[in-house]
């Protein structure tokens, strides 16, 4: 009875993490999108095939410990000396390439297929997107419209995006779990990454690299929308947006948490952070990385809650 409880209490607490979470949405498992869709397909392949192994080799282990126990009819039983099997040694060899084959071809054609348009969209030009992230901020420059945001990415619904990012600090990892993988950007190089949402919506996408203390506040939102509603918001922005000058960038890529920003023009007009040239070092501050400037920060916000706590009490 007591192991029965014990068992009880075990499988309670596995359970628990599992129904913990039933009530949110595992985003990956909900793809909105063809390449989305493809990844999602292969992870769900991988977890049903290592499941099946899992199961195989806990099968094989029970039956191993009931046949081959102890047993107290012969407790001085010893079983014949062998000095190998070819054939139980080949086959513990080929097992695992076997599984390793079967995991690597569908990985392998996922991989090449997400890394171009999707099928079926081939004959429409893509809308080029140029992603630049910064501490805590993530920037979208459109080169054909000619606009700017920045943490939100406008793009028409049924049609293939190509993003081609790049950081203009530290490295960064882009992801939009409902549309596509995840793929990181880094300075002085460009990374491609295709986007498609097969309807109109709204999608959530974020930083996954840890880069600081505003890594967590490092997200932004993804809107599909109708073209002819694509068509309008750029227009709406060219009619009412402020321009981006040049003074106005070097504020944006401080370290620094902000809201929802749009303009009217981009900064690849002067800047283009995928390109190493000198031009590039300007906008890149190596100092506010250091571990003594990071201590400095801290100490500055310390001394400000210090002084706040002193004027409450006075």
């Amino acid at each position: 009875m007591k192991t029965y409880k014990k068992f009880l209490l075990l499988f309670s607490l596995f359970l628990l993490p599992i129904l913990a979470g039933c009530e949110s949405k595992l985003l990956i498992f909900d793809p909105k999108g063809p390449i989305a869709r493809n990844l999602t397909e292969l992870i769900v392949y991988s977890i049903i095939l290592m499941l099946v192994i899992i199961a195989v080799v806990y099968i094989l282990l029970a039956v191993i410990l009931v046949k081959y126990r102890a047993k107290k009819q012969d407790p001085d039983f010893e079983p014949e000396y062998e000095e190998g099997n070819k054939w139980i040694e080949i086959t513990w060899f080929t097992i695992p390439v076997i599984i390793v084959i079967a995991l690597m071809i569908p990985t392998v054609k996922t991989i090449y297929s997400v890394e171009d348009i999707p099928q079926g969209y081939e004959e429409e030009e893509p809308l080029v997107v140029h992603v630049t992230s910064a501490d805590w901020k993530w920037i979208f420059s459109y080169p054909d419209q000619d606009i700017e945001t920045v943490n939100y990415l406008n793009i028409p619904a049924d049609h293939p995006v190509l993003l081609k990012m790049t950081s203009a600090g530290t490295m960064q990892s882009f992801w939009v779990p409902e549309l596509a993988g995840q793929k990181y950007t880094m300075a002085n190089m460009e990374t491609e990454l295709y986007l498609l949402a097969d309807k109109p919506g709204s999608y959530y996408g974020r930083n996954t690299n840890f880069n600081g203390r505003g890594y967590k506040h490092m997200e932004f939102e993804v809107q599909a929308m109708s073209k002819d509603d694509f068509n309008e918001w750029v227009h709406d922005v060219k009619k009412t947006a402020n321009e981006l000058t040049e003074e106005e960038y070097v504020e944006l890529l401080k370290r620094s948490v902000i809201g929802r920003k749009t303009y009217n023009n981009t900064h690849l007009e002067w800047i283009d952070h995928s390109k190493h040239d000198s031009n590039s070092e300007q906008f890149i501050n190596p100092e506010l990385y250091d571990l003594d400037n990071e201590i400095e920060i801290e100490t500055d916000e310390k001394s400000e809650d210090d002084d706040n706590e002193k004027n409450k009490d006075e």
